[in-house]
C-alpha cells in the first residue's frame, strides 16, 4: 500500500496533516456504525500520515537511503513493519513479523529502549552474528526506540552504504534520529488517547514510501488554450518551462510562440488546426529555448465534447517537459549493450531495444516483472541476491551468467535509493578461478573492473531449480536454531518456539503435544481461546482426526481453511480458528509429538512457508527430546540432593534458624553444597559446607560428609575434632573431591559461641544495634587436602539479639569481580535488611541471586538468631 510523501499530498489538512475529504467528515457526524467506521478510516489515515512522516523524515535527516517504522502487535510477542521508506518491504521478505526477544538490532532497541548504532558490516557480523549472516551486505543502521514515556510502542531503523571502515552517523544524525523517535511517539500516543489502538496485526500492510527525490524527473504545465481568440491561461510550471514568469506572462499564445525555435512556431500554429479537425493533438514536439540554446518538449491537448461552440473553441491539456530525459532514451536506444532499469522491487521498468535479442526475449514479456521470475536461466538464487545486495549496500556489483546453452553474458547493477540500472553485455567464459557453481566473491562487494575476470561466475542453470531461498526464512532457521541451542528445559523450549513461529509466521495460537504410552499429552498452549484443541488430549495415535496421523506419518498438515477439514467429527469445536499447521516432531527417526501452529482466518500457506515450517519442526523435535531427557535427569538427581538435605530445621529454645538452599541456573548438574542445625547435649552446631564440583559424586560425598559432621558433633566432640575427624574420613575415601566447610558450636549458659572453619568463606555477625562485621577466624585447609591437617578454634561472643550467617561462596563470588567485594556487598545487605522474621530475611539475601540468569554455582545459606531465655 503505497502513499505519497506528505509534501505530495493533496486536499485540506487537519490534525496531524491528514488528508480528510469532507465526504469522512460527514460520516463522522453520523450516528451508529456508519459513524464509527468513519472515525477508523480517519484515524487509520492519521496514523499513516505520521508514519510516513516519521520515515521521510528519518532518512532525510541522517543521509540514509532507507527506512522503516515497526509497532507493536496485538499480542505483545513481535513488532510489526508498519512503514517503509526506500526499500520495499518484498525486497527482504519475511521481515515483517519480528520476535521482541530476538538478537535483531531494531527488536533489541524496542525492548531495550536504546539505541543500537551499527556503523558497518565489520560492527554488525561482531555484535549480532545471527543478523549479519541473513544479510550479509556492506550496510550499516542504526535503531531507536519509539516511545510513549516508560512504554515502548516500537521502533524506527534507517539503513545506509557503509564500506568496510564508515564511521556510520554522527552523534548529530543520531541525535536528530532520536528527536525523530520521540515526535512519532508522541503523535502516536495523542493518536492513542482519541482511541485509536496502534497495535498491528498480521493483516496489517506496511505503507510504502518512496526514497525522496530532490527534484522531479519530469514537469507538466497545464494550459487552457482560446483558440478563436488566442488567449491561453497557463499554471505556474508551464510559465516556468518557456522561461516566463508567472505574473508577468499576458496570457496570449503568441507569447509563448516567441519561446520557441522559429521553425517550430508554424508547427504549434498546425497544432492548433489539428485540434480544431480532429478535436486533440498528440505529442507534438517543440523546442523551448533554454538559455543560448533549445530543449524539446511535447504538447498533448483536447478539445472538450461538451455542447455548445464556447466550450468546442478551447484546447485543454499540457506540455511535457521531460529534461534530459528524453535525450538519455535516445542515446541508450543507440548503444549495442543491454540497459534496463529496475525498481526497488526488482520490477523492470524499462529495457531497451539491444536487450531483447541479448536475453531472446521480447521487451514486452520483460517489463513490469522480475528478470529472475521471467528467465529460468536466472532463477537461481544468487542472481535475486545480487540485486538484494545492490539496494541494501548501495554498492555496484556485477557477475556472469550462462544463457542456455552455452552464451556467456555479463551483468553490471548500478543501485541508488530509486532503483537499479543494468548493463548486459556478451562476454567470454569465466576465468578458470572463477567457481562455476557459486559466487567466488561475497555478494554486494563493489567491482571496479567489468572485464570478465573481474566478474562472479553464475554456472549453467541446474535440471531441477531449488525454491529461492529467502531472507526470513535463513533468518528463522538460524534464529530459532540457536536460540534452542540455549533452552535446556522443556519448558524453555516451548517458550522459545512460541517465541519465534507465532511472530515469524503471523500466528495467533499454538500447542504442542508429546507422545505417552502411544496417546497425545498437552505438554504446552498458549492461545486466545481457552480450550484450543484440547479435544487431541489423549487420542490415540492414528485416529482419524488431524494431528494424530501426523507423527506417524512423518508428514505435515496443512490446513488452510476449515472447509479443508474432512476427518473432524461435528461434535469437536475448533474454536473458531480459521487455519492449522500440523508438524510432525520427528527425533532419531522417531516420533515424539506434534506441534500445531493456529490462525485465526484463512490463511495461505506458501511452497517456501511449508518447507520452512517443516525443517523447523525438525529443530524442535530435537530440542524438545533432548529438554525432555534432561528434565527426567535433572527430576532425579536433585530428588537425590533434596533427600540428603535436612527436611525441616529442629526447634530448639532461644535459638532460631533458617536455611535456604538454590540451585546453580546453568548446566544439569546438581552440587554438593550444604548445611545443616546439629542439636547436642549443651550446645547447638551450625553447619556449612561445600564438596567441589557439580555432579551425582558431588553430591553422594556431601552426604557422607553430612553424617559424619553430625556424628562426631552428637559424639560431644570439640569443633576442631569435628572438622579434624570429617577430613580423616574424606581423606581415607579418597572420592578425588575437596570441600570447605564452617563449623560453629554455640553454647546458650555462656552467650559465647566456638568457630572453625576449613578453606571456607567467613561467617557475618550482626549484632542487636544492627552493626554487622566479617568474623575473622583463624582457619585451616580443605577437608580432603592432608589427613594430619588442624583446625584451630576461634571463640565469638554473642551478644543475645545477635544473627549469625553462614553461606557458601556462591552467594558472593560474582564472574569477573573480587569475592572479598562480593561479602561485603553481603555484609552491608544484612547490616540494613529488615530483620522481623528470620524467612523474610534469608529470602532478602537470596533475592539478587535468584534474579542473576548468570550465576552457575549453587548456594547454601543458614541464618541463625540467638535469643536466650
Amino acid at each position: 500500500m503505497g502513499r505519497p510523501e506528505p509534501a505530495e499530498r493533496a486536499g485540506p489538512h487537519v490534525g496531524n496533516g491528514t488528508a480528510t475529504s469532507p465526504d469522512v467528515v460527514r460520516s463522522a457526524r453520523r450516528p451508529g456504525r456508519a459513524a464509527e467506521t468513519a472515525v477508523a478510516e480517519l484515524m487509520a489515515a492519521e496514523r499513516e500520515d505520521v508514519l510516513v512522516a516519521a520515515a521521510v523524515r528519518a532518512v532525510r535527516e541522517t543521509g540514509a537511503h532507507a527506512g522503516s517504522v515497526f509497532l507493536r502487535s496485538r499480542d505483545g510477542r513481535s513488532i510489526v513493519l508498519a512503514a517503509a521508506c526506500g526499500t520495499p518491504p518484498s525486497l527482504i521478505g519475511g521481515w515483517r513479523f519480528i520476535p521482541v526477544n530476538s538478537p535483531i538490532p531494531v527488536a533489541v532497541a524496542y525492548r531495550s529502549g536504546r539505541t543500537v548504532h551499527l556503523a558497518n558490516a565489520d560492527e554488525a557480523v561482531r555484535r549480532f552474528p545471527q543478523f549479519a549472516v541473513a544479510l550479509p551486505y556492506a550496510f550499516g543502521s542504526a535503531s531507536v526506540p519509539v516511545r510513549a514515556g516508560p512504554e515502548s510502542l516500537g521502533a524506527l531503523a534507517v539503513v545506509w552504504a557503509a564500506p568496510p571502515g564508515h564511521p556510520g552517523l554522527s552523534k548529530s544524525q543520531l541525535r536528530h534520529l532520536r528527536a525523530v523517535a520521540n515526535r512519532l511517539g508522541t503523535a502516536l500516543a495523542a493518536l492513542r488517547a482519541r482511541g485509536d489502538t496502534l497495535e498491528c496485526g498480521t493483516r496489517t500492510v506496511p505503507v510504502e514510501i518512496p526514497a525522496p527525490k530532490n527534484a522531479p524527473a519530469v514537469r507538466v504545465g497545464l494550459f487552457d488554450w482560446r483558440l478563436d481568440t488566442g488567449a491561453l491561461a497557463a499554471d505556474e510550471e508551464l510559465c516556468a518551462i518557456f522561461g516566463l514568469t508567472p505574473g508577468a506572462f499576458d496570457g496570449r499564445a503568441d507569447t509563448l510562440a516567441s519561446r520557441l525555435h522559429p521553425g517550430d512556431r508554424a508547427s504549434l500554429r498546425a497544432a492548433a488546426r489539428a485540434a480544431v479537425t480532429h478535436g486533440r493533438v498528440l505529442a507534438r514536439r517543440l523546442r523551448v529555448r533554454a538559455g543560448d540554446g533549445y530543449r524539446t518538449v511535447e504538447l498533448w491537448g483536447r478539445v472538450p465534447e461538451a455542447p455548445g461552440e464556447e466550450a468546442r473553441a478551447h484546447l485543454i491539456g499540457g506540455v511535457l517537459d521531460a529534461g534530459p530525459g528524453a535525450a538519455a532514451v535516445t542515446a541508450v536506444e543507440r548503444l549495442r549493450d543491454g540497459l534496463f532499469a529496475l525498481d526497488p522491487d526488482g520490477r523492470i521498468t524499462y529495457a531497451n531495444r539491444s536487450l531483447e535479442p541479448l536475453l531472446g526475449v521480447s521487451g514486452r514479456e520483460l517489463l513490469g516483472h522480475r528478470l529472475w521470475d521471467v528467465l529460468p536461466w536466472l532463477s537461481d538464487p544468487a542472481f535475486e541476491d545480487r540485486h538484494r545486495a545492490a539496494m541494501v549496500s548501495q554498492l555496484p556489483t556485477d557477475f556472469l551468467a550462462c544463457r542456455p546453452p552455452d552464451r556467456w553474458l555479463a551483468f553490471a547493477l548500478h543501485p541508488d535509493a530509486n532503483g537499479v540500472t543494468g548493463r548486459v553485455a556478451s562476454s567470454g567464459p569465466p576465468h578458470p578461478s572463477a567457481a562455476p557453481d557459486g559466487p567466488a566473491v561475497a555478494p554486494g562487494r563493489e567491482t571496479r573492473s567489468v572485464s570478465p575476470p573481474a566478474f562472479t561466475a553464475l554456472g549453467p542453470p541446474p535440471a531441477a531449480q531449488a525454491v529461492p531461498a529467502r531472507l526470513g526464512a535463513i533468518y528463522h532457521v538460524l534464529q530459532l536454531g540457536s536460540a534452542l541451542t540455549e533452552a535446556v528445559t522443556t519448558g524453555e523450549v516451548c517458550d522459545v518456539v512460541a517465541d519465534q513461529l507465532l511472530p515469524a509466521f503471523g500466528g495467533q495460537h499454538l500447542a504442542i503435544y508429546v507422545i505417552d504410552d502411544g496417546r497425545l499429552r498437552l505438554l504446552f498452549h498458549t492461545s486466545r481461546h481457552e480450550h484450543f484443541l484440547r479435544w487431541l488430549e489423549g487420542r490415540p495415535l492414528g485416529a482419524p482426526l488431524p494431528g494424530t496421523r501426523t507423527p506417524g506419518s512423518g508428514l505435515p498438515r496443512f490446513i488452510e481453511s476449515q472447509q479443508d477439514l474432512t476427518e473432524v467429527p461435528p461434535v469437536i469445536s475448533l474454536d473458531r480458528t480459521g487455519a492449522w499447521a500440523y508438524l510432525p516432531l520427528i527425533a532419531s527417526n522417531r516420533p515424539v509429538g506434534t506441534c500445531i501452529l493456529g490462525f485465526d482466518e484463512i490463511h495461505r500457506f506458501t511452497p517456501e512457508a511449508r518447507s520452512l515450517l517443516t525443517a523447523l519442526g525438525g529443530l524442535i523435535a530435537q530440542a524438545l527430546e533432548r529438554a525432555r531427557l534432561y528434565d527426567a535427569k535433572s527430576a532425579l538427581a536433585h530428588g537425590l540432593q533434596t533427600a540428603l538435605l535436612p527436611h525441616r530445621l529442629p526447634d530448639l529454645p532461644g535459638i532460631r534458624t533458617a536455611g535456604r538452599y538454590l540451585p546453580g541456573t546453568s548446566g544439569m548438574d546438581i552440587g554438593g553444597d550444604w548445611y545443616d542445625v546439629i542439636p547436642t547435649e549443651d550446645a547447638v552446631a551450625l553447619v556449612v559446607g561445600d564438596v567441589e564440583g557439580h555432579s551425582v559424586a558431588a553430591a553422594g560425598t556431601m552426604g557422607q560428609l553430612r553424617s559424619a559432621v553430625r556424628a562426631f558433633a552428637t559424639a560431644g566432640h570439640s569443633p576442631g575434632a569435628v572438622l579434624a575427624g570429617t577430613n580423616r574420613l574424606l581423606t581415607d575415601l579418597d572420592p578425588g573431591l575437596l570441600a570447605s566447610c564452617c563449623y560453629i558450636r554455640i553454647d546458650p549458659s555462656t552467650d559465647r559461641a566456638h568457630a572453625v572453619r576449613a578453606g571456607h568463606c567467613p561467617p557475618l555477625l550482626r549484632r542487636p544495634d544492627g552493626g554487622t562485621d566479617v568474623l575473622d577466624l583463624a582457619g585451616g585447609p580443605l577437608l580432603g587436602v592432608d589427613v594430619a591437617s588442624t583446625y584451630p578454634e576461634t571463640r565469638v561472643d554473642l551478644p543475645p539479639g545477635s544473627i549469625l550467617a553462614l553461606y557458601t561462596d556462591g552467594l558472593v563470588e560474582e564472574r569477573g569481580s573480587d569475592v572479598g567485594l562480593g561479602i561485603d556487598h553481603l555484609r552491608a545487605s544484612l547490616a540494613h535488611a529488615r530483620a522481623g522474621s528470620l524467612d523474610e530475611l534469608a529470602d532478602h539475601l537470596l533475592r539478587k541471586a535468584r534474579r542473576s540468569p548468570l550465576r552457575s554455582d549453587d548456594i547454601a545459606l543458614l541464618l541463625t538468631e540467638y535469643r536466650p531465655g
